[in-house]
């Protein structure tokens, strides 16, 4: 049915769809071109990274009105896609989904990476805050976090520990805590999160410290035991499981974080739009039940906001990797 500009529905949708246009030109272009936006996630399928991304995927789809699309393209602890992204058309069609380890771990680990977090990159739309939770398997003789830290003081080296890769936010996690509380553990890197908690569940490795998204489906269906929770409060998921930080070890305190970001120059007005749109799908009921139910705590804010994070986390795991001699695969 042709439009009809003095019906006042049809008038309106038109406004929307013109203004649309003028301000976002790389996604009228897409769509008339049939280009989808292209969400590209750094790790293999099943980390927290890839859940969240296919968590809001769907909905921007709906309000952007244009295919959008999670990529995975795994490599180099996150720097083969973030160079991807960083060279990308600054149309607003394509996305990084960057966090702690891409954005503020990589830059000190990789002497020669393919992206500036702070350069090469905008800031789009902070969205999840996931608290690390220390996780042993269900047949391991380690009860509790305190069973956990005689354990590793009572047997240096012997603990072995999985995470996503060198570098990987699990890596560097696992690493804060040794430092913090003066153990040693033998660090076993895996080719994607999902692959070193096959493994952790398999009792191949006695234990790992990474997103609750990744690990929460296990904890509840009592493949693995939770032993502490990396955040500042205890999470909802686990009330019942404490804060390393009340378990001895005051001010410590590992949490991932994530967010969007596209090529540094895309325009103002997309940016602005993408970031809304993701505002928006996060405080969709259904977003926000499926958050919790990944333990992750949704964090609507600015651009600007989400740029200074990053901006107070380089220094500050640039220490952990000095210390812990943390070095690339």
């Amino acid at each position: 049915m042709p439009i009809d500009l003095h019906r006042p529905t049809d008038r309106r949708q038109w406004l929307l769809a013109a203004c649309a246009a003028a301000t976002l030109p790389g996604f009228a272009r897409a769509q008339a071109a049939g280009k989808p936006i292209k969400i590209i996630v750094p790790f293999t399928p099943g980390g927290s990274s890839d859940i969240l991304a296919r968590a809001i995927a769907p909905r921007l789809a709906l309000s952007l009105g244009v295919n959008v699309i999670v990529e995975n393209r795994p490599g180099a602890g996150g720097s083969v896609a973030g160079g991807e992204v960083a060279r990308a058309d600054a149309d607003g069609t394509t996305l990084f989904m960057g966090h702690l380890g891409t954005l503020a771990v990589n830059p000190a680990i990789y002497p020669r990476l393919a992206y500036d977090p702070l350069r090469s990159f905008a800031p789009v739309a902070y969205v999840a805050r996931v608290p690390n939770v220390l996780v042993v398997p269900t047949a391991s003789p380690i009860r509790s976090f305190q069973d956990f830290i005689r354990s590793a003081r009572a047997q240096p080296g012997r603990i072995t520990y999985s995470s996503g890769g060198n570098g990987s936010a699990a890596h560097i996690t696992m690493e804060y805590l040794k430092l913090s509380a003066r153990i040693f553990l033998l660090h076993i890197p895996y080719r994607g999160t999902a692959p070193s908690i096959n493994d952790l569940i398999a009792s191949q490795v006695d234990t790992t410290f990474t997103g609750a998204t990744a690990v929460l489906s296990h904890v509840r269906a009592g493949r693995l035991r939770a032993l502490a929770v990396g955040s500042a409060q205890r999470i909802p998921a686990l009330p019942d499981v404490p804060t390393v930080a009340e378990s001895g070890f005051p001010g410590f305190e590992a949490d991932q974080w994530y967010g969007l970001m596209a090529p540094a120059a895309t325009p103002a007005a997309v940016v602005s739009r993408i970031n809304a749109e993701v505002n928006r799908a996060m405080a969709l009921p259904e977003v926000a039940e499926q958050f919790n139910r990944e333990g992750a705590v949704a964090v609507p804010t600015t651009p600007m906001a989400f740029g200074e994070l990053i901006r107070r986390e380089i220094p500050r795991w640039a220490e952990v990797v000095k210390a812990g001699n943390v070095k690339s695969d």
